[in-house]
C-alpha cells in the first residue's frame, strides 16, 4: 500500500460525513438498538444503512452487537438441566471475602 493511500481513505472519511443525510458513528451507536428493533422510520432506516455501508468500522461494531444480543438471549433460556454443584472451598472464599 503506498504512503498516499491512507492520505487518500482519511480524505474519503472525512468527506463523508458533509454528504447530505450522513450521520456520524456515535449517531450511527445511538440507533442501533431501534434499527434491531425495527423502530426507524424509512427515512432513519435509509440514513442508518448509508452510514452502514460507507463506514466499515460500524459495520463490525453492528456484528459484534447482534452477537451480544444473540448471548444475551441465550444464556437467559432455562433448561432442565439441574446446575453443577458450588465447590464448598470457593462458597467459603466468596464468604471471607464479603467479610472484608
Amino acid at each position: 500500500m503506498s504512503r498516499a493511500a491512507p492520505t487518500l481513505m482519511r480524505r474519503i472519511q472525512g468527506m463523508m460525513f458533509k454528504l447530505p443525510l450522513m450521520i456520524t458513528c456515535e449517531e450511527f451507536e445511538a440507533f442501533i438498538l431501534s434499527y434491531l428493533e425495527g423502530e426507524l422510520s424509512g427515512r432513519e432506516k435509509f440514513v442508518f444503512e448509508l452510514h452502514m455501508l460507507l463506514c466499515r468500522e460500524c459495520r463490525e461494531y453492528l456484528a459484534a452487537y447482534r452477537a451480544s444480543l444473540e448471548l444475551a438471549k441465550e444464556s437467559g433460556k432455562s433448561t432442565d438441566e439441574p446446575l453443577p454443584p458450588v465447590p464448598d472451598d470457593l462458597v467459603e472464599a466468596v464468604l471471607a471475602a464479603r467479610k472484608r
